[in-house]
């Protein structure tokens, strides 16, 4: 009999139709059903010696949230008979209705193994304690990347490795393959609160560096550099394997997986291990020849998740942090149809905006790299990135003004949104910061940076006075003298915090409704709540 080894996650939904992911032990046909008579059925497909399915279920119906089960070769899996949650619903907003899409990023998943968590409570568990209750439920869960952490294992998981290998070999506690990365997403999705959680609340997620490793694709020299250790193929190759299967098909809907030749071919195979592999590899050898940024609309906001990490032009003379292919796509999506949307988000694991001395120091660091104060210090610069996490939109200075111009352009004009909102992490605290552009040349549409992280993980005393000194106004003036020592152009933007920086495991919730749009940050409590830490209107 096959049983349910991971998920179910709802992943996609739309008014009449949704996806939903699961790992069994075995081949089976996978099916749902939902209270309403909506429902789907798929076979799975083999990866490495595990079997999923993608289960495209029909037939919903906008306002409603039927509950639903998931059952294998005709057995009842989910809900499980002694699930202490409420069964799993299907929810697809009606037209007209307020979104609620929360976000966050970094989570390191290992739960304590004496119930005293190093790094404090989790936000989604406190988020799925408050929705089983019966409270408040996001419409739409994006998490920004950091899903899991290959190069920072639990030490259940390094005692799993050192059975399988020695770990006195490279890359030692770090995972090394495919089977050692789906270690991880079990680590982290069978925790018995997200589980419900993402069984239940549609999610939309991105990858970012830990994914792979920390700083991935940090520049050229990085990448050679790698690309010379004997392990890092294949982890690379796993990586990006596993986060094709756990992460990116979910994130399409029904018609792009039909389009979706490699799907095609891995659900017609009897092992889609060989095709997908190749597919990996070839995406290492041409980052341009795969896109995994996305886009998802929800009536009428639309939301582009952008890849920062694989999609990068890592040159010193042409640094981008998206390739042309990826900036072309990028412009469309924003730029296409404006009237249909009131709402842009864009989904970007790194922040746009920093804290302006750090802003600074990022563009000061890849002029250095650059060449443009000569050779030493262009070594010193290379030594500084590594050293620092020196790879933000503002390493990427020419890209930073790209952004900066298509968010000027989808903001004017009588087609704008009443906002523009760049959805980030990665930094491990929150803060709301607003740009402003010269005279003559700003949007009508409000944008922001809205950055929220972590969702679990340790905020060292370092980080936190490291960011807010920041924002001061004598880091600014620090900030300056770098740039004139680097030569470098003034930012096409100015900018100024409007809220933050504010530490801890956390949430943020945008509210859309209509032209308005309200904000709230949420930290998690030891006592498995979320306390609300900060709420703005945005735009009326």
């Amino acid at each position: 009999m096959a049983g349910l080894r991971l998920g179910p996650l709802l992943r996609y939904t739309d008014g009449s139709s949704a996806t939903i992911w699961v790992e069994t032990s075995r081949p089976c046909t996978a099916e749902v059903r939902c209270a309403d008579g909506a429902h789907g059925t798929a076979r799975t497909f083999q990866v490495a010696g595990h079997h999923y399915a993608l289960v495209p279920v029909t037939g919903l119906t906008p306002g409603t949230s039927p509950s639903y089960e998931v059952l294998l070769d005709g057995a009842r899996v989910w809900p499980p008979p002694d699930s202490r949650f409420p069964p799993s619903q299907i929810r697809t907003p009606a037209a007209g209705e307020a979104l609620r899409v929360t976000f966050g990023s970094c989570r390191w998943a290992a739960p304590p193994a004496d119930g005293d968590d190093p790094v404090g409570p989790d936000a989604l568990d406190s988020l799925a304690v408050r929705v089983a209750a019966g409270g408040e439920r996001p419409d739409v869960l994006l998490l920004l990347g950091d899903q899991v952490y290959a190069d920072e294992t639990s030490a259940a998981t390094r005692r799993w490795l050192g059975a399988r290998r020695d770990l006195e070999d490279a890359p030692g506690a770090e995972v090394a393959d495919y089977e050692e990365y789906t270690r991880l997403y079990h680590e982290s999705w069978l925790d018995p609160e997200v589980r419900w959680l993402l069984s239940t609340v549609p999610t939309c997620m991105v990858f970012d560096d830990h994914d792979v490793i920390d700083d991935w694709n940090t520049s050229a020299a990085w990448l050679a550099g790698m690309r010379a250790t004997p392990w890092w193929q294949e982890r690379l190759l796993s990586g990006l394997m596993s986060y094709w299967v756990h992460q990116h098909l979910g994130n399409l809907s029904p018609a792009a997986l039909a389009a979706d030749p490699l799907y095609t071919v891995v659900l017609g195979s009897p092992d889609g291990t060989d095709a997908l592999r190749a597919f990996a590899a070839g995406a290492d050898a041409d980052p341009a020849s795969v896109r995994w940024s996305y886009r998802r609309d929800f009536g009428r906001v639309r939301l582009l998740m952008v890849d920062t990490r694989a999609a990068r032009v890592l040159d010193e003379q042409h640094r981008a942090m998206i390739n042309p292919g990826e900036s072309a796509w990028l412009r469309e999506q924003a730029l296409t149809d404006r009237e249909s949307y009131d709402h842009l988000l864009v989904g970007t694991s790194l922040p746009w905006l920093l804290p302006h001395l750090v802003h600074d120091l990022e563009t000061w660091d890849a002029a250095l790299c650059r060449g443009e104060r000569g050779p030493r210090w262009a070594r010193f610069g290379e030594r500084l990135r590594r050293a620092a996490d020196l790879e933000h939109w503002a390493a990427f200075p020419a890209s930073f003004a790209e952004l900066a111009d298509l968010f000027a352009r989808t903001g004017s004009g009588p087609a704008a949104p009443a906002s523009v909102c760049v959805l980030s992490g990665d930094v491990h605290h929150a803060y709301v910061a607003e740009p402003a552009w010269p005279a003559g040349t700003a949007p009508g549409s409000r944008v922001l940076q809205l950055t929220c992280s972590p969702v679990h993980n340790s905020v060292p005393p370092t980080i936190r006075f490291g960011f807010r000194f920041g924002w001061s106004a004598l880091a600014r003036f620090l900030g300056r003298r770098l740039t004139r020592h680097g030569r470098c152009p003034r930012p096409p933007v100015s900018w100024r915090k409007q809220g933050g920086p504010w530490f801890g495991n956390q949430l943020m919730t945008l509210t859309l409704h209509g032209r308005s749009a309200r904000l709230r940050l949420e930290r998690a409590r030891r006592d498995g709540t979320l306390a609300t830490v900060r709420e703005s209107v945005l735009t009326e």
